[in-house]
């Protein structure tokens, strides 16, 4: 059990890594009076999504006439893999120009899901208004699929990726109509999948996706894209009635995940033994869209076993959606909660605000149903970052925010002045549409030890280093172990 781990009202504090390994050596200043600073601001692609490609050789097009290689929505999930590699997540794909048929699958397509490498690359910049540029450049594509069979829509047509029938695999698909109608919403052979976030293993070698449409948490071969196991949600997540459609599947059931509100972050201790994952809205039986009770669901990897915790999602007298969650360390979390507007939604983003929630001693609610509650048992929250007024302060408009702010992930740490600074990243899901809700952007904060003080990055695998060097590469890596055996301790 996660909890029984817990060190109650204890920090952990992070030693600095050495600086050929972890560091960014960069000689800027930081505002005297900033915290956590936003300190670059990048973008994958231009204004335009129909000229963007991404790396996975399809060809073709979709229901909707998009390419089928469209590159776009990457911000629904980003995971840190270390180094200034980082994994980008797209959704079901491009589900926002509606084509003929299409209303009866909500306008979801044949995408095959699908996840992307990137890497990130921070430079000083003295004479720009951040301190530093950051420049992603996208190194590979990788789809997702299982070897065993996978049940697909007929809706509009066959939804089976024509890929299938190339090299025997059974791909994933964002088709809303991609499920079997005599089981449930966790049946695992369903082929629709909605990969809302991604974490990485500690081993690197495999990857964590949580998904909406189940809600589903898979496991993928990082080098393949193939699933290598399924951790079983409790069936209280699930809807009993599934529909291709969204309201039709709300109106249908009286408990389990909101359609469309499924499991929206995932996170993964820095010891790689635990997955967290958190729904984006309340179950229905918990008060449903709209409703303040969200649960956070921890799995451990080893046993699959899971426990289940509260969390109020009410800011001021509003309850808002939670869009990420991310391991401060084995029982802090920050939590990612916005509303639906600004850029893309032709509005005004208001929320967009990251809270620290810490799970140390609380209650578990597996069992408990309802608002009241789980509210009970609901630990508190403190605000770590607001990104509306940071972005308005670098002079970005309410209305050029992106309105779906949805994947969060620490990153490689750079030193300011001197100080080793740790880093944030948030991203956007632009639902494939650049020329409507903006590129693919990062948005990249700095923060200090004082901030969040019991931070403990994830601990990667050391990465091999050429076989010229190996008692160098052993060298550093037992030395990368002390260093975290020390951090621990301290």
């Amino acid at each position: 059990m996660l909890l029984n781990r817990f060190p109650s009202g204890r920090g952990v504090r992070r030693i600095a890594p050495i600086a050929i390994a972890c560091a960014i050596a960069l000689s800027q200043t930081p505002a005297a009076d900033a915290a956590v600073q936003l300190i670059a601001v990048g973008s994958l692609n231009g204004s335009s999504a129909g000229t963007n490609a991404d790396l996975s050789g399809l060809t073709g097009t979709l229901e909707n006439g998009m390419a089928a290689n469209i590159l776009g929505g990457i911000g629904s999930g980003l995971a840190y893999a270390g180094g200034n590699t980082f994994i980008g997540l797209p959704d079901r794909g491009p589900n926002a120009t509606a084509y003929v048929g299409g209303d009866i699958v909500n306008n979801t397509t044949s995408y095959i899901d699908r996840f992307h490498t990137i890497e990130m690359s921070l430079t000083a910049t003295p004479s720009g208004s951040l301190p530093y540029t950051l420049t992603p450049t996208l190194t590979s594509t990788t789809l997702m699929y299982s070897n065993t069979a996978l049940t697909y829509g007929s809706s509009v047509g066959s939804g089976v990726p024509a890929l299938n029938q190339v090299n025997g695999n059974y791909y994933f698909t964002g088709r809303s109509d991609g499920f079997n109608a005599g089981g449930t919403s966790l049946n695992v052979g369903n082929a629709r999948l909605d990969p809302e976030a991604v974490r990485i293993s500690n081993d690197g070698k495999s990857l964590f996706v949580s998904d909406e449409y189940g809600p589903y948490v898979y496991q993928f071969d990082r080098a393949t894209g193939e699933r290598i196991r399924t951790f079983n949600l409790p069936d209280h997540f699930g809807v009993a009635n599934q529909s291709s459609q969204e309201v039709p599947e709300i109106n249908g059931n009286t408990s389990g995940r909101v359609a469309n509100k499924g499991m929206e972050g995932l996170a993964i201790t820095p010891d790689g033994k635990t997955l967290v994952g958190f729904v984006q809205s309340p179950l229905i039986q918990d008060g449903g869209d709209g409703g303040r009770a969200n649960r956070i669901v921890t799995i451990d990897v080893a046993t699959g076993a899971t426990h289940e915790y509260a969390y109020d999602n009410r800011i001021g007298s509003s309850n808002r959606n939670s869009s990420e969650i991310l391991a401060v360390n084995d029982h802090q979390f920050l939590v990612l909660e916005r509303d639906g507007k600004g850029l893309g939604d032709g509005s005004n983003a208001s929320v967009k605000q990251v809270y620290l929630v810490d799970l140390a001693g609380a209650q578990d609610v597996s069992g408990l149903s309802g608002e009241a509650a789980l509210l009970a048992q609901a630990p508190g929250k403190t605000q770590f970052l607001d990104i509306r007024t940071a972005l308005n302060a670098l002079g970005i408009a309410d209305s050029q925010i992106p309105a779906k702010l949805e994947g969060m992930a620490f990153g490689q740490d750079v030193t300011i002045n001197g100080e080793i600074k740790h880093t944030l990243y948030i991203a956007n899901d632009n639902d494939f549409v650049a020329n409507i809700a903006g590129g693919n952007n990062f948005y990249v904060f700095a923060f200090g030890d004082s901030d969040l003080s019991g931070f403990r990055q994830q601990e990667f695998a050391p990465v091999p280093l050429p076989g010229a060097l190996p008692l160098f590469g052993s060298a550093l890596a037992a030395f990368a172990a002390a260093l975290r055996r020390r951090r621990q301790q301290s």
